[in-house]
């Protein structure tokens, strides 16, 4: 029987008694790598890779059975019977041979790493090797690796907290404007790109690698034990804590046979000791290893491994994916182009020039309020195609339910008021016209609006010949009310009585110079403020107009005779294109994390030992033992019950026979034999803390 590999790093796999005088053999609970005792003088010890010296009555022994190569005085992991002399250290030999093994693969490991070290040549590039393996060494422990998660989590959070370009771009806008002094700021630091920032990335790598690393040992190590017979029984099983012994008329090969089944019938693991197995005092060795619950340590594996395979499947879906994000007025659509969309961002291996070709329009946008403002529902009525001469389709695209063409969804994320201007010269001809979008500020919609005309038709003014253009910066109120202490407010969110309050500047917007501009916001430093009129009279600064009355929105007096006529307004739907092919995997990584999360916490690992000494009057002492490494009230009944199922199994059998021997002889005529008294001494139970001897 071949005993279970040490988990690697002092990894503690099973489990060790109260007692530790009960094993036969210390890989029984496979417990790390002993330590040196401090009672052991240095002298004591072996040179490096060498067996402990022993005296001239003590040949050392290889043990046959771990196969491990352990050489010790008096074999791996031997007890001595009662009276038996331990030694000055009293101590388990076997315990001993292990700690002088650990201290001889210690001297030995400190020498090989010293030795490469050397090897690899002194000074500088000694120091950083030896400087590189301890960092690798640093970077793949489980505490990293939870420093790192932890790290990754609250990064995290300034993404959740703060608006992003690569979402809502118009809310970015309007945190600049909200703080000016902040925003530059936390800007430089990316901010308002969390997911795509470059400490964000490095955190992101460095976790990956960690998990990795501190995977790969534990994942080795299990696969080999999961192959691996259990550990063998201890001397005394029925000296652990929760076991029993007692006799039986049985032999001892017979009651292990029968152990042996009950065991399998609870779905343990089970491994018999060899016919040919000897124990330390040379006696047979009958008993029975049996384990349970290796699926927790399964399910743990399994969890970590899913969370690598969910980083990298966000990686992967960070370098082959791609997102969008457009603004469309009820009426237009877009094209899933790169011009298309105001803002955009693609992996490194994506190719803009070749996105799929499909097109959207948004034919109707309804949003629903409940009478204190909250929304209720909001959904927009595209159609599309999905390719170029494909058949034209309708859809509902609504929150979280988004519409699927070919690889890519697209997502409602918001929407808004877009009022419509209409500029006139004198004889009342169009100049320019346009819906313009305005951003939400509060929840009932008040908005922000900036309109800039770059053509107004003025000629140029000024030595330099410097454009005059307009533009006008504004409020807009769904719902208008008069308040006294705030001016014009709106009380509802729906567009039951549209309002604008305008001011108008004219002057060199500096549009035409090819440098990018905020188009949410007008830089007046070189255009000057003008008086219009309108309905809240003449030669003002600034005027409201109402879009719902034909009387009260249209400005005059403004530079060369124009007019500004507000004549509506259209609500408009943000959308979000994203396109993400490994999805997929991220999805299901997730399942697994869930499925192994319920596994490593709802299964208990659990040992059963059952060993038979045969008895010199015939029969044999059983006993039963086991540990567990949680739950241990839970395990304390498990092994009452299938204790109770071995002694039946084991005590009964003497009455079955009795039985069949007295039904024969009625049958032959015979007259049985009267009953005897049983045996006081076979009829005992020894308790778990019993000293009588097998």
């Amino acid at each position: 029987m071949s005993t279970r590999p040490t988990a690697p790093s002092g990894h503690v796999d099973g489990l060790r008694p109260d007692d530790p005088t009960v094993l036969e053999a210390p890989e029984a609970f496979d417990p790390p790598a002993p330590r040196a005792s401090s009672r052991r003088p240095p002298a004591a010890r072996g040179p490096a890779g060498s067996a402990p010296e022993t005296g001239p009555d003590e040949a050392p022994k290889a043990d046959s059975e771990s196969g491990a190569g352990t050489v010790s005085g008096t074999g791996p992991g031997d007890v001595p019977e009662a009276g038996q002399e331990t030694g000055a250290d009293a101590r388990p030999a076997g315990a001993a041979s292990a700690a002088g093994s650990a201290d001889a693969a210690g001297a030995a490991g400190s020498a090989g790493f010293a030795g490469a070290a050397g090897a690899a040549g002194a000074g500088p590039r000694a120091a950083w090797l030896a400087l590189l393996v301890r960092s690798w060494r640093q970077l793949t422990s489980m505490r990293t690796a939870l420093v790192l998660l932890f790290l990754l989590a609250l990064a995290a959070v300034p993404g959740s907290l703060i608006p992003q370009r690569n979402l809502n771009p118009m809310k970015v806008e309007e945190y600049f404007a909200e703080h000016p002094t902040l925003a530059p700021w936390l800007d430089r630091f990316s901010v308002f790109n969390v997911f795509g920032a470059p400490w964000f990335a490095a955190i992101y790598l460095l976790l990956f690698i960690s998990l990795i690393g501190c995977l790969w040992s534990r994942v080795h190590w299990h696969a080999r034990a999961l192959f691996t017979a259990p550990p063998k029984a201890p001397a005394r099983p029925g000296r652990l804590p929760g076991g029993s012994t007692w006799t039986s008329p049985l032999d001892a090969p017979d009651a292990v046979d029968l152990a042996r089944g009950a065991l399998r019938g609870r779905r343990f693991r089970v491994a018999v000791a060899p016919g040919d197995a000897r124990r330390p005092d040379g006696s047979p060795d009958h008993s029975v290893a049996a384990e349970k619950g290796y699926l927790r340590e399964s399910g743990n594996l399994v969890f970590h491994l899913a969370l690598v395979a969910l980083l990298a499947g966000m990686g992967l879906g960070s370098w082959f994916g791609y997102q969008g994000t457009v603004l469309v007025v009820t009426g237009n659509g877009f094209a899933n182009t790169l011009i298309s969309y105001d803002q955009y961002s693609g992996g490194e291996l994506v190719d803009a020039a070749g996105l799929p070709p499909f097109s959207l329009t948004l034919d109707q946008f309804s949003a629903s309020y409940q009478d204190n403002g909250q929304p209720a529902d909001f959904r927009a009525d595209v159609s599309y195609q999905s390719d170029i001469g494909s058949p034209v389709r309708t859809d509902t695209i609504r929150v979280n339910h988004p519409l699927r063409i070919g690889s890519a969804k697209i997502y409602l994320i918001g929407h808004g008021y877009a009022p419509h201007f209409v500029l006139r010269d004198p004889a009342g001809a169009v100049v320019w016209e346009s819906y313009v979008p305005c951003t939400p500020r509060d929840g009932m919609f008040t908005s922000t609006c900036t309109v800039k005309i770059p053509d107004t038709g003025l000629p140029p003014v000024g030595e330099r010949q410097e454009p005059q253009q307009l533009a006008f910066s504004g409020v807009f109120t769904p719902t208008t009310v008069l308040d006294p202490g705030h001016g014009y407010v709106s009380t509802f969110p729906a567009a039951r009585a549209p309002g604008l309050t305008l001011t108008g500047f004219v002057g060199n917007l500096h549009l035409n110079e090819g440098i990018p501009q905020n188009v949410y916001a007008v830089d007046t430093r070189d255009m000057t403020q003008f008086p219009m009129t309108g309905p809240a009279g003449e030669k003002r600064i600034a005027q409201v107009v109402a879009l719902n009355n034909p009387g009260q929105r249209t400005l005059t007096g403004l530079p060369g005779g124009l007019s500004l006529e507000v004549d509506g307004v259209h609500e408009f739907a943000t959308f979000q294109t994203k396109s993400d092919p490994y999805k997929g995997l991220v999805l299901g990584a997730s399942v697994v994390i869930i499925l192994g999360l319920v596994a490593s916490l709802r299964v208990r690992r659990r040992r059963v030992w059952v060993r038979a000494t045969p008895l010199d009057g015939g029969g044999s002492t059983v006993e039963v033992g086991g540990l567990s490494r949680s739950d241990a009230q839970g395990f304390a009944a498990e092994l009452a019950a299938l204790s109770e199922e071995i002694r039946l199994d084991t005590t009964e059998a003497e009455a079955t026979a009795a039985d069949t021997a007295a039904d024969g002889a009625a049958a032959d005529g015979e007259k049985p034999a009267a009953a005897m008294p049983a045996d006081p001494v076979t009829s005992t139970t020894i308790s778990a803390t019993s000293e009588r001897e097998p």
